[in-house]
């Protein structure tokens, strides 16, 4: 169980239609919505990568928009994994290759 308003982090990776559609973009507009912070970019192998970083339900809302994404996209698997959060806030980007 976590506690509540603790900040944490999710590395997350997903596949289908994902590239070329836009859905980088609509992931970023809608982290500044929800207020979290990270990262999202390309895979050479066609998937996307994200670092989503803020409270859990925060990071839910999140999850449950990347399992759909933009209509121009089709999302067949997101992975989800916890991480360590990063150290500190540097809002949310996209960029052109995942960060460690």
């Amino acid at each position: 169980m976590t506690e509540a308003g603790k900040i944490e982090a999710r590395s997350v990776f997903v596949s289908g239609r994902v590239q070329k559609v836009g859905y980088r973009w609509s992931v970023a507009r809608e982290a500044e919505g929800v207020g979290v912070s990270g990262w999202v970019c390309n895979l050479a192998d066609g998937r996307v990568q994200a670092l989503i970083v803020g409270k859990a339900e925060a990071i839910t809302r999140m999850l449950d928009f990347m399992r759909k994404g933009p209509m121009t996209a089709r999302v067949d698997t997101l992975e989800s994994v916890a991480v360590a959060p990063p150290e500190r806030n540097t809002g949310f980007r996209v960029i052109a290759e995942p960060e460690d």
